[in-house]
């Protein structure tokens, strides 16, 4: 008896061994879309410290540094000076992405719409950016930082057109040489008109199995296009995280995430208005307790990541 329990332990093993997933162990070409450049991940030092791991850490760098070239940094008050961050990134082949939001806007109350907050153009918005601008010179410095982020799913969030302008035209006409960057949500995409001065544009839809082939995503794509001058570039933002309650319900699960990481990647290859993938997001616990961020998913999606990010960065 105990032979034959064995041999069906032994058979079992096999089975689930043979049943396991298959790691794509691909190592990507560089992109034939010329244009895609950047790839790198959102919440890389924002101020957040993963609350899964036993160390204080709120700046993840030297965790993605070597396959992506693209960071984000938040700022919030006009004196924040991040001058040693962006050295930092620089010095690691990675350029900022410069969360503006907190200095633009502030939320003024609830209204009965979208997301149902109520954020608008602060009063002194210009005199708070001169002193940004001045504190970390960004005339010097403008060359490390590849774009500022404006107004994090704006009409969303209830930000007006007008005012969304004023911020992104203002900004502009001071430091020109850093691409103006605004993301959208999905479900905000009717609403959304996008400023002249804007460089790059994108939104957000996750819990997608196959983004490339998923007749909705390209539907939003196609309509986001449609809003876009001819100068202006898409970002896509990659789903890179998990929550069990809205992935698994949606059919996904963590070892999936390198297919839709994969999907990403090639429906940006293949689309030539695509500059960058901005994979959301790193560190666990953010948006729920329970989300895992990019950096605690399972191996194959890690590599997965490498892999795309490599291929993209040239690293």
């Amino acid at each position: 008896m105990l032979k034959i329990n064995n041999y069906i332990i032994l058979a079992c093993a096999l089975i689930a061994a043979g049943c396991k997933k298959k790691e794509n162990t691909e190592v990507y070409p560089a992109p034939v879309n010329p244009n895609l450049e950047y790839f790198g991940y959102a919440l890389v030092d924002v101020g957040f410290d993963d609350p899964t791991d036993k160390e204080v850490k709120t700046n993840y760098l030297d965790e993605v540094s070597s396959f992506t070239n693209l960071a984000d940094i938040l700022v919030v008050e006009p004196t924040d000076d991040i001058r040693e961050r962006i050295t930092a990134m620089s010095n690691s082949g990675v350029k900022a992405m410069l969360h503006l939001s907190e200095l633009f806007f502030e939320n003024v109350g609830t209204v009965a719409a979208n997301s149902t907050a109520d954020y608008s153009l602060r009063s002194d918005y210009q005199s708070r950016w001169d002193q940004f601008v001045l504190m970390n010179e960004m005339m010097v410095y403008d060359s490390l930082v590849q774009a500022f982020y404006v107004g994090e799913e704006p009409y969303w969030n209830n930000i007006s057109v007008e005012e969304l302008t004023l911020a992104c035209d203002y900004i502009k006409s001071t430091v020109p040489s850093v691409k103006v960057m605004v993301i959208e949500a999905y479900s905000a995409l009717d609403q959304l008109v996008i400023p002249a001065s804007v460089d790059w544009v994108g939104f957000d839809h996750y819990f997608i199995k196959d983004p490339q082939n998923d007749v909705t995503f390209l539907e939003e794509m196609a309509l986001l296009e449609s809003k876009m001058y001819g100068n202006q570039q898409i970002v896509l933002v990659m789903d890179a995280h998990f929550i069990k309650l809205a992935h698994a319900t949606s059919g996904i699960g963590k070892s999936d995430l390198d297919f839709i990481a994969r999907s990403y990647y090639q429906l940006a290859n293949s689309n030539q208005r695509v500059a960058a993938i901005i994979a959301y997001f790193w560190p666990s616990g953010f948006d729920s307790a329970d989300a895992i961020g990019a950096r605690n998913l399972p191996v194959n999606v890690r590599n997965e990541h490498v892999r795309i990010g490599k291929a993209i960065t040239g690293k």
